[in-house]
């Protein structure tokens, strides 16, 4: 995992615990990188024993820049998994899409079945990641709302689809016959302030996704299960957007189990 700072990331528990589980040789660890120093290193990744990368903030636009990205990672504007081919070609993807749509489909087998709109907040790359998923499993209306409503436009723009954008000030009333809802903003994290919104306004079959995972429930997630509403943790989608990272660079589809969840929650707790 590549990233400035990386102390907080729990990437390195979640694919050493595979590599155990799986009895494969290799280590994933941490590398703490300065945005100066981003490209350099990531062209020599094979100098450092690495067949591949994940990448966080705030690297993963350049991570994009310097890789031969797939169609899904172009489209987003960011990448966060680096591989290496065989003929020492450095290729990128982005993991998110399939970890907030695994993340659901584990946690809310049939959320897609009678889900017809769904409001993004925020517009920065997991709200783009975000997006795409719901784009590309046919929503029919997909609202984002950002305090920054030009980040939102330039999102739409990227994305096309079935996008609208609304202003901040708008988002209690656009919750009214919302099916989902996912938080993609820092709003609600350890140490940020709080999300001020009236989740009494959503529906009662409405979904709750909220890709914080600092603290585990947040105040969303908690309203959300206060009304009894479906919800979707960032935790969650944490661990399956690094499946796809793990089959590249071992070539094995590791499984995301209770077990593997526990530990991440054990380590949390601390």
């Amino acid at each position: 995992m590549i990233g400035w700072p990386i102390e907080h990331s729990r990437s390195p528990l979640i694919h050493n615990y595979w590599l155990k589980r799986y009895k494969l040789p290799g280590a994933y660890r941490s590398e703490a990188v300065p945005p100066e120093q981003f490209k350099a290193f990531v062209q020599s990744l094979p100098a450092h024993g690495y067949v591949g990368a994940n990448v966080t903030v705030p690297h993963k636009e350049a991570a994009l820049a310097c890789s031969s990205p797939d169609d899904r990672a172009r489209a987003i504007g960011a990448a966060n998994t680096l591989w290496i081919e065989p003929q020492g070609q450095l290729r990128s993807t982005n993991t998110d899409v399939e970890g907030f749509l695994g993340n659901l489909d584990a946690g809310v087998p049939d959320w897609r079945s009678s889900l017809h709109k769904a409001v993004v907040l925020g517009a920065g790359g997991a709200a783009r990641a975000v997006v795409y998923a719901l784009i590309e499993r046919g929503i029919a209306d997909i609202i984002v709302i950002n305090r920054s409503r030009d980040r939102a436009e330039i999102l739409r723009q990227r994305l096309g689809g079935n996008i609208r954008v609304l202003p901040w000030d708008e988002r209690n009333a656009a919750l009214a016959d919302a099916g989902l809802l996912v938080n993609t903003t820092v709003l609600g994290m350890h140490g940020q302030p709080e999300l001020a919104l009236d989740v009494e306004r959503l529906p009662a079959h409405a979904i709750v996704s909220d890709l914080v995972y600092v603290p585990l429930i947040t105040p969303l997630l908690a309203a959300a299960k206060a009304r009894q509403l479906r919800t979707a943790d960032g935790l969650g989608m944490l661990m399956h957007q690094a499946v796809g990272g793990f089959a590249l660079w071992f070539g094995q589809q590791p499984e995301v189990t209770p077990e593997l969840r526990a530990l991440l929650e054990a380590d949390l707790a601390t």
